[in-house]
């Protein structure tokens, strides 16, 4: 038996930047800074931050571009995953994401314009899934990650 479940809740880093496959499907990139407390061994209180890359395929993908802004708090469940490729200089390059297949807005009332460009967030729904007779994401065939543009 396997399992590779993650949850977090975290504040956007950044806005979230949304391309389209070659084949038109839409994938979504953003980061969520995660915080922890503790008490080191002088009784310190001390804070670290995790920083999650966080990767959103079709339905999810179009939400977390349209909805979450910088500084979002934003709860994501996804799996881990690991991708290689060779750099320009033919070293080999990782990077480790959390792919979603739910987000979830945490934010109480909407955003103010910020005069940036960017517009207020309207309410949105509680869980965003799958319509019915749709594939899960998990039940989605895996994408072709070499076309990504980023």
């Amino acid at each position: 038996m396997s399992l590779n479940k993650c949850m977090i809740i975290g504040n956007l880093g950044r806005d979230p930047e949304m391309r389209y496959t070659p084949s038109g499907q839409a994938v979504t990139q953003f980061t969520v800074a995660v915080n922890r407390n503790y008490k080191d061994q002088q009784g310190e209180r001390q804070e670290e931050t995790e920083w999650f890359r966080v990767v959103a395929w079709g339905q999810q993908a179009e939400f977390a571009a349209e909805y979450l802004r910088k500084g979002a708090k934003v709860y994501v469940e996804g799996r881990i995953q690991t991708r290689q490729w060779e750099g320009q200089d033919g070293q080999k390059r990782y990077t480790t994401e959390l792919v979603a297949n739910t987000i979830q807005n945490l934010e109480r009332r909407p955003r103010e314009d910020t005069g940036d460009g960017g517009s207020q967030l309207p309410p949105e729904p509680r869980a965003q899934r799958a319509p019915a007779g749709q594939p899960k994401a998990s039940e989605q065939p895996e994408p072709d990650y070499d076309d990504l543009p980023f």
